[in-house]
């Protein structure tokens, strides 16, 4: 009898992680998801301002399910876009990059990039991400300068370790970015320095939300914070959340618009739309794009 139900139990376990297993891998990771925030960053009587935050692509040239629903976001009629990096996940992306963002690219914008905009996936462990010293192990080289000629010529900004000013929307932005602190390509020390006065929304770039970069942005005044990296986690449990970041971010933190601790700045971190092509799963986590609409304080 004892022996009839461990078996019953076992089969179970089974069933129900191959059932979860599915779910994550065929239905939840193409759960394209629009999120929409408001982050009150704005003077008194301020008109709204709207950001479309892209993140975390990880582009194939198969996937025509993603790039159709990125390319439909033209319809949410942003002011600004802005995609803070990992858009590639394969050396013949570039094409699936272009045709995704192709009805954004008459928006102002702005862009960072990611690791795996320089160096393609590699097969990992994804237990490995609960180790924080493990080494970073690179692949094939990305088309980068291809993907930074595209987006540049069509205008947006390149703020990787860069800081400009632009108009969108009617107003002046001023806008701070570093290159992935992930792999050590960040140098803030080069756009350091306080933002100004005399714009009407001050904002800040990375891929990675590593608090050594963000605590930098908000000292220096900006008032919100973008970031992607984490995949929110990518495989989360349900009523609590990420179990690791891949970062130095607070896992409570792993996705979605906070304060930053000890000071006037958000911070929206977005889950990105994509996965590690060789860990093809989302669970309670599911991709996403999200609208942030500035409004007065």
């Amino acid at each position: 009898m004892r022996s009839k139900t461990v078996l019953r139990l076992a089969t179970g376990t089974v069933a129900a992680g191959a059932a979860a297993l599915a779910y994550a891998s065929l239905v939840e990771r193409n759960m394209f998801t629009l999120r929409r925030f408001d982050v009150p960053v704005l003077a008194p009587d301020a008109e709204p301002l709207r950001i479309l935050h892209l993140s975390d692509f990880h582009l194939t040239p198969e996937q025509h399910r993603k790039q159709r629903w990125i390319a439909e976001l033209a319809g949410t009629d942003p002011d600004l876009v802005v995609v803070t990096g990992d858009n590639m996940a394969h050396v013949d992306a570039v094409p699936a990059v272009v045709r995704a963002l192709t009805p954004l690219l008459d928006r102002p914008g702005a862009f960072v990039f990611g690791s795996n905009d320089y160096r393609g996936p590699r097969l990992k462990n994804p237990f490995g991400y609960f180790n924080k010293n493990r080494p970073y192990v690179q692949g094939a080289v990305l088309p980068t300068e291809e993907l930074r000629d595209l987006l540049t010529g069509s205008g947006w900004a390149d703020l990787n370790n860069a800081r400009t000013t632009l108009k969108a929307g009617g107003r002046t932005i001023e806008l701070v970015g570093v290159d992935d602190p992930h792999v050590d390509r960040d140098d803030y020390d080069a756009v350091a320095g306080p933002a100004s006065p005399d714009v009407d929304v001050r904002i800040g770039l990375t891929h990675s939300p590593e608090p050594r970069i963000l605590d930098r942005m908000a000292d220096d005044g900006f008032d919100l914070l973008l970031a992607g990296h984490t995949h929110g986690g990518q495989v989360a449990v349900p009523f609590y959340g990420a179990l690791v970041t891949n970062c130095g971010l607070d896992r409570r933190m792993a996705k979605g618009l906070h304060r930053w601790p000890y000071s006037s700045a958000f911070l929206h971190v977005s889950a990105g739309l994509g996965t590690h092509p060789t860990a093809p799963v989302r669970f309670a986590c599911p991709p996403e794009a999200s609208i942030l609409t500035l409004i007065p304080r």
